[in-house]
């Protein structure tokens, strides 16, 4: 049975020293934040994981969901209980407005959580994941109507939420989707089409599912100019708040997967449902992509949150199994054999995912943090900075993360040998689970296209002029500290090697695309690799400070260094590679006749 606990210290350490959650008291909600009330809560959340929902994700995968004859589905055993403790508990609404029932905590908190969850039953944490996602589109979005009858009954859990994009025959491409809305003159309208793809569907969790559903009112313009958002629950909502009858919308079949067994992805069918628009008529992707955007964040931290269980999981392995003799001479005399983590290979492939694990981590806490920002502050300066972050950032946590979690997660598999090959030990559900993070919420290259081809040139640069002039600063603000120099210049040299990726880019994608499409991914590769180089640079600096203040904690803070180090000597210098690649162009790549593929 695989094993799973919360890393409480590591996000504390980045909490309390790294960016120092108090410094944010001016905030709305953070006020009530303290470091001991947030470490009261994250203890709590863990608790919630490693004791309801951990033991639940191995079986969860085995049993899976299933649809029954009447088109409901049933969740796997256990399940419904599960996300009952987490909704009676108040977790969906940790950071939702006070006034629809939530806690008012700042945001970051339920990202960490949401890390917590995704570690330990990936496919049981989408079910709030989501509803989370479509909470903050109608909090942004919906009329006053719609927000009182459906924010409160969502952010208690007592409904949940879906987003419906997908079509059979349309992916990314938004633009082709057929689906239609015609309206009922009552200012209702009847929705008719399918969509696929739609994680959590259904399920016999909730009383209710409120579907956000992208659509085309008739006479509406072509591609994604004509395309409007709608609210349209399961089960229709009486005048008094009560439920009604059921909608025109059902679970026609659900989708046989690779992985995340556990969460019901369904073919969805609107048969003349009752919808109400959500936000301005054809400007439903306008509304749509508060949405989208929360779930991109989202999935880069299920991606992280992979790498994390995994890696867990094989260091105890690692610790335990017996093979072989270190090439220095025997550790364990006393035992017919060492146990594999003397032998160095095997150490640098769980340093390689610890480095990442905590640089990640530290990637999503200062997202969210900023996220608080860009929706929390009342300086107009501050809240524009942040959003700028965040635009920029968004497809570097989603595609840097879920590529590095799956690679991570075949890599904690390895340490297994044989037994990792085998179901019942779980690595191969971790390596399963991961693979769907590179490809929902839009594909990774479609990230790094959007990161390359949208946000670098976006208000002149503006994001990432700030992004390199921030980490220049605190580069050359620590360049005479000695105890920093293993950090700091690699990453001086990293982000060189960013900035002149950029600047080729400046000058050779303009008159020639191809040339930005070739090179999208390993640009945004490029990218990660410097900011979580700056993560490690920032955690480096806040380890020096703790090991000096004492407290019985140089050993904690000599192995954060240490793995630190590990990330710049071993992981950086990726950044020359990315670079040059980059750099040749899209000659080679696109040469080839199609015919000779």
């Amino acid at each position: 049975m695989p094993v799973y606990k919360a890393p409480v210290e590591d996000v504390m350490f980045l909490l309390n020293d790294v960016f120092p959650i108090e410094r944010y008291n001016n905030l709305p909600g953070f006020a009530d934040a303290t470091p001991d009330t947030v470490e009261a809560i994250l203890a709590e959340g863990a608790k919630l994981c490693e004791e309801v929902f951990a033991p639940l994700n191995l079986s969860g995968d085995q049993e899976g969901c299933t649809r029954n004859p009447d088109g409901s589905v049933t969740t796997p055993k256990g399940f419904k209980e599960a996300y009952e403790a987490y909704s009676t508990g108040g977790w969906m609404g940790l950071a939702a407005p006070e006034e629809y029932g939530g806690q008012g905590l700042p945001s970051v908190l339920n990202t960490i959580m949401q890390e917590f969850v995704s570690s330990s039953n990936l496919a049981l944490g989408m079910y709030p994941g989501l509803t989370q996602g479509a909470i903050a589109a109608l909090i942004e979005h919906g009329t006053e109507e719609q927000k009182q009858i459906y924010l409160p009954k969502m952010t208690e859990g007592t409904w949940t939420g879906t987003m419906n994009l997908t079509e059979p025959h349309c992916g990314t491409d938004l633009g082709m989707l057929k689906t239609k809305a015609v309206p009922n003159g009552d200012g209702s309208y009847a929705i008719s089409g399918t969509k696929i793809f739609i994680s959590a569907g259904d399920h016999d969790m909730a009383e209710n599912i409120v579907h956000l559903v992208l659509a085309r009112i008739e006479g509406a313009p072509a591609g994604t100019k004509g395309i409007s958002l709608f609210v349209v629950p399961k089960v229709l909502v009486n005048e008094d708040g009560s439920l009604g009858e059921r909608n025109g919308v059902s679970c026609g079949s659900l989708e046989h997967k690779m992985g995340i067994h556990g969460n019901a992805t369904c073919v969805m069918n609107y048969d003349g449902a009752k919808g109400w628009l959500v936000g301005q008529e054809n400007r439903g992707l306008n509304a749509m992509f508060v949405m989208m955007n929360e779930a991109r964040l989202a999935v880069g931290v299920q991606g992280l949150a992979q790498s994390e269980v995994a890696y867990q999981n094989a260091v105890a392995y690692a610790k335990d199994r017996l093979q072989g003799r270190s090439l220095t001479g025997a550790k364990y005399p006393d035992k017919p054999a060492d146990p594999i983590i003397v032998h160095p290979d095997v150490r640098r492939t769980l340093m390689s995912i610890k480095a990442f694990n905590e640089a990640g981590r530290a990637l999503i806490v200062w997202t969210g943090l900023n996220s608080d920002i860009a929706h929390r502050s009342s300086d107009d300066t501050q809240r524009q900075t942040a959003e700028d972050y965040m635009g920029l950032m968004t497809p570097v946590v989603k595609g840097v993360l879920t590529d590095l979690g799956f690679d991570n997660a075949v890599k904690a598999q390895q340490m297994f040998g044989g037994h990792g090959y085998i179901e019942e030990w779980g690595m191969s559900q971790f390596v399963r689970d991961a693979r769907i993070t590179q490809i929902y919420e839009g594909a990774n290259g479609i990230q790094a296209m959007d990161l390359v081809g949208r946000k670098l040139g976006k208000d002149g640069g503006r994001a990432v002029m700030t992004f390199f002039n921030e980490v220049g600063a605190f580069c050359q603000e620590n360049a005479g500290d000695e105890s920093l120099k293993a950090y700091i210049a690699p990453l001086q040299q990293g982000l060189g090697h960013l900035q002149q990726a950029t600047m080729w880019f400046m000058q050779n994608a303009m008159a020639k695309p191809d040339n930005a499409g070739a090179g999208a991914t390993d640009y945004m590769h490029l990218f990660g690799t410097v900011v979580m180089g700056y993560m490690w640079a920032k955690m480096a600096k806040a380890a020096q400070t703790r090991k000096a203040e004492g407290n019985g904690v140089a050993d904690k803070m000599d192995a954060k260094l240490l793995t630190g180090r590990f990330f710049m000597e071993r992981m950086m210098p990726e950044t020359a590679t990315r670079l040059a690649r980059i750099t040749t162009g899209a000659d080679t790549t696109m040469a080839l006749p199609v015919e000779a593929f």
